[in-house]
């Protein structure tokens, strides 16, 4: 009968452990998918933040040469209109003058106009690119938890890196609805 205990004990010890190791490697593999789908989600974000930072400066560079054009309009326009004021001095009025003063400032406005606009879709692609980043980071922060979690082996760090991968992808949708 002790043989029998033993032996039912033993069969028992190999079935718990069996279905220990199985439920192990399920959590590692588990915990291995979602690292796979956290990198996924940065990868997503990381390349967003980068378009979004690339767009933000090219529009600033717009915003730049409208502002140099609307400059060189003005002086353009100060030099007509000294040149006009000397010749209306010196008795020669010419009122066509007049008219390319006029078409320099319209000019000038619509630089300002241009400039100004090209300067808000910066800010508005820098404010993207902010979002993006904090998914990216959160991403990153989520992939080491899970490390963190198969090199201990507790698994409240895989919890911990779903929450912060699930903000993280709160911010990428974010950054996506930001149009």
């Amino acid at each position: 009968m002790a043989e029998e205990t033993e032996s039912v004990v033993e069969s028992l010890s190999d079935e718990i452990t069996e279905k220990a190791q199985k439920t192990r490697e399920g959590w590692l593999k588990a915990s291995a998918l979602i690292s796979a789908l956290l990198a996924v989600m940065a990868a997503v974000a990381s390349l967003e933040a980068a378009h979004t930072a690339n767009d933000a400066m090219i529009a600033q560079l717009k915003a730049s040469d409208q502002w140099g054009y609307y400059q060189a309009k003005g002086i353009k326009g100060i030099v007509i209109e000294s040149e006009n004021t000397l010749l209306t001095q010196m008795g020669h009025p010419q009122p066509e003058i007049a008219k390319r003063i006029q078409k320099y400032k319209d000019d000038q406005e619509q630089a300002k106009k241009d400039a100004e606009e090209f300067s808000e879709v910066s800010r508005h692609n820098m404010e993207k690119h902010e979002v993006f980043s904090r998914a990216v980071t959160l991403g990153q922060v989520s992939i080491a938890l899970v490390a963190i979690a198969l090199l201990t082996k507790r698994r409240r760090f895989v919890l911990v890196s779903c929450a912060l991968g699930l903000i993280g992808l709160g911010f990428l949708i974010q950054g996506a609805l930001m149009g």
